[in-house]
């Protein structure tokens, strides 16, 4: 390839170029729970812009181009990360756990985030360990259709070393 990948926050002309990154990298859960009406899969671009300007993005570049992206917010000392995605062509490279480490190094630093919270399938095998790989344990189950059972997972934000005020 001769370029490396530059992970940065993600700035608002970005918005497009995830909600395409978006649509083709759930397209695999989609397949996976036989349910291509999954929000990733729906949301539109201004609910995609919303989400941004509320929360922290990141992207990862290679080139200009972007190809892959985690976002989240804190709420209630909760730092909430969702939807790391990774192009197809550049998984099980170790993005993804680059792209984490990041959003959990910004949220860290946040006085709120007290600990960090995440949710997948339960047949996503390659999420589900990754996030154990980075310290996230199976706190709740919760079945949101016939065949998708969401599995939340956390960690508190001492894992990182980081101090928190009580």
């Amino acid at each position: 390839m001769g370029m490396s990948v530059t992970i940065s926050a993600a700035r608002a002309q970005d918005a497009e170029h995830i909600l395409k990154l978006q649509y083709l990298c759930y397209q695999s859960e989609a397949e996976l729970y036989g349910d291509y009406a999954i929000e990733p899969l729906t949301q539109s671009l201004d609910g995609l812009r919303a989400e941004l300007a509320e929360g922290h993005a990141l992207v990862a570049r290679l080139g200009d181009e972007v190809v892959a992206s985690v976002r989240g917010r804190v709420d209630d000392g909760t730092a909430r990360i969702a939807k790391l995605i990774v192009h197809p062509r550049m998984q099980r490279h170790g993005l993804g756990g680059r792209l984490l480490d990041a959003i959990e190094d910004h949220f860290a630093t946040e006085p709120a985030a007290q600990r960090f919270q995440l949710f997948t399938g339960h047949r996503s095998e390659g999420n589900l360990r990754l996030y154990r790989s980075r310290g996230y344990v199976p706190v709740a189950r919760e079945q949101v259709g016939p065949r998708l059972t969401l599995v939340t997972l956390e960690k508190g934000a001492s894992a990182l070393g980081y101090v928190t005020s009580a």
